[in-house]
């Protein structure tokens, strides 16, 4: 009966806005705590790579950006199925707001990959390799669910057919993940996923997990704001928004 309650107070605009807005300062100092001293212990503490040199050190961006997109998209597609089988707009508010962020981050690892390959792979791209291909495609879903929803006027009907497009194409997360397991590619394996063993050092390793908890903080501090912006675009013509802008104004 509590998490029922719960889960049901999810529906409600108003509480979610105050409950994202209670959140925000939380995502924000986690943020830049650890960014901080992610970034010192990174591109300053951390030793140089015995075969990459410094150039390594860009995993401290395109590590946390490809494992967010990632998490966008299973954030988006977990909020668009529960948007759609539970009628709950909040949960369409949610998924809307993560997209352009998925987008963005994935984006983000796909240059910062590039960046990297070109000097360690001696190009910037392999139209070939397994997990570029199927990181490209993420970046193509972010889109068309995107473009999906701006092409109707009906938010209701935008809602309901962009969740199925989101819905099916999360089938393309875990091939990102075990692309490099299942397939020949030139991206390397698992660094952090073996716990027992990691790939890096300690010194290496320690800065990499704070920047990965630092840009986690990061996108919930952005998501936060975007699902309250996402709120009032919804709920403009509501009372209780229409109270909190005289509020504000006063």
């Amino acid at each position: 009966m509590g998490f029922m309650h719960w889960f049901y107070s999810l529906a409600s605009p108003p509480h979610v806005y105050r409950l994202a807005g209670r959140a925000c300062p939380w995502f924000a100092g986690l943020a830049g705590v650890f960014l901080v001293a992610g970034a010192y212990g990174g591109l300053v503490l951390a030793p140089a790579d015995y075969l990459q040199g410094d150039g390594f050190r860009i995993i401290y961006v395109h590590v946390p950006s490809a494992y967010l997109g990632m998490l966008a998209y299973v954030l988006m597609a977990t909020s668009a199925a529960i948007g759609f089988i539970w009628r709950m707009k909040m949960a369409h508010g949610l998924a809307v707001s993560a997209a352009p962020l998925g987008a963005w981050f994935t984006f983000l690892a796909l240059v910062t990959g590039g960046i990297w390959g070109k000097p360690m792979w001696g190009t910037y791209w392999q139209w070939a390799d397994a997990r570029l291909m199927s990181e490209l495609m993420l970046l193509f879903l972010f889109l068309g669910y995107i473009v999906l929803r701006e092409s109707f006027d009906d938010r209701e009907k935008a809602d309901r057919i962009s969740a199925i497009l989101a819905v099916v194409g999360v089938i393309n997360v875990p091939i990102i993940h075990y692309s490099v397991e299942w397939w020949s590619t030139l991206h390397q394996g698992p660094t952090i996923a073996k716990l027992d063993e990691p790939s890096i050092t300690m010194d290496m390793l320690i800065p990499l997990l704070f920047m990965l908890i630092g840009f986690t903080a990061f996108f919930g501090w952005l998501l936060c704001k975007r699902l309250q912006g996402e709120i009032l675009n919804r709920e403009k013509r509501t009372r209780w928004v229409q109270e909190l802008i005289r509020g504000a104004s006063a």
